[in-house]
């Protein structure tokens, strides 16, 4: 029997926001492990585990994902959200605009469907059907910060560079969660309203198996950061392959942020990750990714990780 574990991120990046906003995301990743480390030691499962993690910040509006999701370049809310097990679960959803919760939509598509990834308009009717609850529409914060940036559009010249425009950005970042339970599986799971004045139909990591997250039978991860980049570097697979093929979780998450870092530059990507033993480790190569875990020996909520 092995010894259950979560950890959740609330995404990498600057975090330019006050001290209280800081607090209130520390709160809510503390209550996200919690509740699901309480579903763990009942004999839950980590997949569970993980959606449950993941549906509480997407409930919080603090993190830029599910309610708190951040508006494309016309003003609409597009969410992607992904997970997976290492017995073989696998669910995503990308461009969607329904449901309150992306990522319990994603675990629909896994256990309910033939398929892998849904996207847009016609995974919006499919949780519908499935009674999920919708989306309640951007706040006013939100609102208000599109339209500063839309007022800035010219000066900001937004996709050419990215990350020149992400100092601007008040909001947390992409959510995302690993876990294992008692029967040794293990679960990886993401969530993302994306980026900023984004092109309609921008997909980034978090939908991508092996990108936003990925599993094995000896280790989780899940991704934060650019999506483009982690897109391309396949960040969680490395990691995962890496553990598979005898380093430890640190050792992974160090090799592959590090190289991230070399390849795309710092302030792109942060990693959560948990092995079959229940060990975590959170790395990044920005100013913050703020994180919780909860294993049988620590209770843990930071801003920081371990940061290269």
């Amino acid at each position: 029997m092995s010894i259950p574990a979560i950890a959740v991120h609330g995404g990498a990046g600057k975090w330019n926001v006050s001290e209280d906003v800081k607090k209130k995301a520390l709160t809510v990743l503390r209550r996200a492990v919690d509740v699901a480390y309480d579903i763990l030691v009942r004999g839950g499962s980590s997949l569970d585990a993980v959606v449950e993690a993941i549906a509480i910040l997407e409930d919080s509006e603090i993190f830029n994902a599910g309610v708190g999701s951040v508006l494309n370049a016309v003003g609409e809310v597009e969410m992607d959200a992904g997970l997976c097990t290492s017995d073989g679960v696998v669910g995503a959803v990308c461009c969607v605009k329904y449901p309150r919760n992306p990522i319990k939509l994603a675990r629909e598509v896994a256990l309910k469907t033939d398929h892998v990834l849904l996207c847009g308009s016609n995974a919006d009717k499919l949780a519908r059907a499935l009674g999920l609850d919708p989306h309640p529409g951007p706040s006013q914060r939100v609102l208000e910060k599109f339209r500063e940036l839309r007022s800035r559009i010219d000066s900001v010249s937004y996709w050419r560079k990215l990350r020149d425009v992400l100092p601007l950005i008040e909001r947390g970042g992409t959510v995302g969660a690993v876990a294992v339970d008692k029967q040794g599986i293990l679960a990886a799971g993401a969530s993302t309203g994306g980026v900023w004045l984004k092109l309609p139909g921008r997909v980034g990591d978090s939908p991508i198996l092996g990108a936003g997250f990925y599993s094995s039978s000896r280790a989780a991860a899940s991704a934060t950061g650019l999506g483009e980049t982690i897109v391309k570097a396949l960040a969680t697979l490395r990691v995962v392959n890496y553990v598979d093929h005898g380093l430890s979780v640190e050792e992974a998450c160090r090799k592959v942020v590090g190289r991230h870092s070399k390849v795309f530059g710092r302030g792109t990507i942060g990693i959560i990750a948990v092995d079959y033993r229940g060990t975590v480790v959170a790395v990044h190569n920005t100013e913050y990714m703020p994180v919780a875990w909860r294993t049988s020996e620590k209770s843990f909520a930071s801003f920081k990780g371990i940061q290269l």
